[in-house]
C-alpha cells in the first residue's frame, strides 16, 4: 500500500535507530534459533525433553519469517521504503510473546530438569526492549488517513465465523485449566506447568481478547483503528504460524501431548486468519495525503488561507475525500 518511498517516517534519529534495532532484533532470533534444538542444540531450557520438538517448531518460525520480517522492514526502513512499515508492524506482539515466553515460561525450580538459557537472558531482554520501540514506533508513523470499503455482508459473515472458531479455541485451553482446577492434573500439566499456564494466560487473557477486540474494531472504528488492526493481524498470523509449526513438529517427534483435535482446530483458525488478513488490508485504501496539492488541469494552486481551511476540514473526525473538502470550501 502507499507508494515505494514516503516521508512520514518520524525524525531521522528515529527512523535510523529503529531500522538498527529491527535488523539486531531479527539477527538476534536467527542466532538464537540456529543455536536451539533446531540446528545446533546448544541452548537448552529447563522443561520437559518432549517439548524440545515444539521448541524446533519455534526456532523455524523464527529463522525463516519472524527473524527476515525483521531484518528486511529494518533496512527498507533504513532506505525510507514504506512497505518497512508493513512488515515491522507484524511482529513486535509476538516478540513480546517470544521473550516471554522464553525466559519466564520454564521450570527454573524443577530439579528434574536442565537447561542453560539464562546464558542467554540479555538477548531475549534485548528481543523484548526492541519490540517495545518497534511497536510504539509503527503505531505512531502508520498511516492514519485511510478508508475502510468493507461491505457489511461480507464483513458480518467473517466476523461470525471467527469470533465462532475463537471461541472454540478458548474452550479447549478453559477445559484443560477447570480440570487441573477439579483433579489437580491435565494433559502435559505434569510434565511441564509453568509452561501449561504460562501458554493458556497469555491465549485466554492476551490472544483471544485482541481477536475480539479487533473484530469490534472492525465494525466500530474501521478508519481510526487501522495501525492497530493492521497490530493485531500482524500477531495473529506470526502466531498462529507458529502454533502449526510446533503442532506438526510434536506430530513427527511423537510428543505424547499431541491430539488431532488441537492440529485440526489450529489449521482452521490459521486458514480463517490468513483469510482475513488479507481480506482485512485488501478493504482498505490509504487517501492523499492532507497536505498533499491536488489541482484539476488549467486550476491554479489553493491560496495559503484556503489551504489551511482546508487542512481543517481534512483533520477532521471522520476522513473527508479531498474533492469533497474543496467543495465544502467553495460553499464558505
Amino acid at each position: 500500500m502507499g507508494s515505494a518511498t514516503d516521508d512520514t517516517f518520524g525524525s531521522t534519529f528515529e527512523r535510523i535507530f529503529i531500522g538498527l534495532t529491527a535488523a539486531a532484533a531479527g539477527l538476534a532470533l536467527a542466532f538464537l534459533a540456529v543455536q536451539g534444538p533446531l540446528v545446533r542444540g546448544v541452548v537448552t531450557y529447563k522443561t520437559a525433553p518432549g517439548i524440545m520438538g515444539q521448541l524446533a517448531g519455534q526456532d523455524a518460525v523464527n529463522l525463516v519469517l519472524v527473524g527476515p520480517l525483521l531484518l528486511a522492514g529494518g533496512i527498507l526502513l533504513l532506505l525510507r521504503k514504506s512497505l518497512a512499515k508493513d512488515l515491522l508492524i507484524a511482529t513486535p506482539l509476538f516478540l513480546i510473546y517470544y521473550a516471554l515466553s522464553y525466559t519466564i515460561g520454564w521450570e527454573w525450580s524443577s530439579p528434574a530438569y536442565a537447561g542453560n538459557s539464562e546464558r542467554y537472558f540479555f538477548l531475549y531482554l534485548f528481543v523484548l526492549v526492541a519490540a517495545l520501540v518497534i511497536l510504539l514506533y509503527t503505531l505512531a508513523v502508520f498511516p492514519k488517513n485511510v478508508e475502510s470499503r468493507f461491505r457489511k455482508g461480507g464483513l458480518a459473515v467473517y466476523s461470525v465465523v471467527f469470533t465462532l472458531f475463537l471461541l472454540v479455541f478458548g474452550g479447549m485451553w478453559v477445559k484443560e485449566a477447570l480440570e487441573v482446577v477439579r483433579t489437580g492434573t491435565a494433559r502435559g500439566y505434569d510434565l511441564a506447568p509453568a509452561a501449561f499456564w504460562l501458554v493458556r494466560v497469555f491465549d485466554l487473557g492476551f490472544s483471544m481478547p485482541l481477536g475480539l477486540i479487533s473484530v469490534y474494531l472492525l465494525w466500530a472504528r474501521p478508519n481510526k483503528a487501522y495501525p492497530v488492526i493492521c497490530l493485531f493481524y500482524g500477531f495473529f498470523f506470526t502466531q498462529i504460524v507458529a502454533v502449526l509449526a510446533m503442532g506438526v513438529t510434536m506430530y513427527f517427534t511423537k510428543d505424547p501431548t499431541f491430539l488431532w483435535r488441537d492440529l485440526v482446530v489450529f489449521t482452521v483458525l490459521a486458514a480463517i486468519i490468513a483469510f482475513g488478513f488479507f481480506y482485512v488490508r485488501r478493504n482498505y485504501k490509504v487517501a492523499p495525503s492532507a497536505g498533499a496539492k491536488q489541482q484539476a488541469p488549467g486550476n491554479t494552486t489553493l491560496a495559503s488561507k484556503d489551504e489551511r481551511e482546508l487542512l481543517r476540514i481534512l483533520a477532521e473526525d471522520e476522513f473527508i475525500p479531498l474533492e469533497q473538502a474543496k467543495k465544502k470550501l467553495d460553499l464558505k
